[in-house]
């Protein structure tokens, strides 16, 4: 994981690489193609998945309140107000968290944690962007904007094809596969390319309580929300180690995109 981000930060900073047209591709095409191709081919039974995603769904609801509430203490506002929020609220569950729960708990470990990625890529582009937009739009027009995010409609099309039976015809499910496949790379190339420029951010105070929601906080939050939801044993371990991951790749994504304070984040 690491060594991935490396290669963006080395490509940043030798070539000038510019990481916005990667960020749209990302935002646009791969990332709402890997919510599809997992919402069709995970194994798991469906009152599981629910179960699962309802869990990921509170927690990250939780998480964002708890963001805005201390946003508002800190009296942070404008671009910086939302980076914030952008920052504590979702997770990286997509490349680090899938990753760790694979090399943790093998493939049964990364069924779980795909649905949790699901549930958080999708609240990711909704909530997310209306967070990003809110302080420079009417939040009317926030909303509408999400009609714009195409990882939204890939939910209830991957869950229709799922719950369904469908079979896509080959020569369609093959590039959907295939640009899913290259979300992970991407954001990952993302991330190091912004951290090739933004070194660490002016806003010491807040980016340090940012780190302690995300990392302790949220973890805290999701060990007691997951017996509520009859999660156990292998579906409880990978729950709690999700809400632990650090600040999603994919918020850098938005933030680039909606040009929120992204160094920040």
């Amino acid at each position: 994981i690491l060594l991935a981000a490396a290669s963006g930060f080395l490509i940043r900073k030798t070539l000038h690489v510019d990481p916005r047209p990667i960020s749209q591709a990302t935002f646009y095409v791969f990332s709402p193609a890997l919510v599809f191709t997992l919402l069709v081919t995970t194994g798991i039974v469906v009152e599981d998945i629910l179960r699962m995603m309802a869990f990921a769904a509170v927690l990250i609801g939780l998480m964002g309140v708890v963001s805005w509430a201390v946003s508002r203490v800190a009296r942070l506002e404008g671009g910086l107000a939302a980076a914030f929020m952008l920052s504590t609220t979702f997770m990286n569950a997509g490349n680090y968290g899938m990753s760790v729960n694979k090399f943790a708990f093998g493939d049964l470990g990364l069924a779980w944690a795909s649905l949790f990625f699901v549930t958080s890529a999708m609240m990711t582009n909704a909530a997310g962007v209306y967070i990003a937009t809110v302080g420079r739009r009417s939040p009317l027009r926030a909303i509408i904007g999400l009609a714009k995010v195409p990882a939204v409609y890939a939910i209830p099309l991957g869950l229709i094809v799922r719950t369904q039976g469908l079979q896509l015809p080959l020569a369609l499910w093959r590039p959907i596969e295939l640009l899913g496949s290259a979300t992970v790379p991407c954001m990952l190339l993302i991330l190091g390319m912004q951290i090739g420029v933004s070194g660490l951010p002016p806003q010491r105070g807040p980016l340090d309580v940012a780190t302690a929601l995300r990392l302790l906080v949220s973890p805290a939050l999701a060990w007691v929300l997951a017996p509520m939801f009859g999660l156990q044993a292998i579906g409880f371990q990978v729950g709690v180690l999700e809400a632990a991951m650090p600040s999603a790749v994919l918020s850098t994504i938005i933030a680039i995109e909606f040009g929120v304070e992204p160094g920040f984040v």
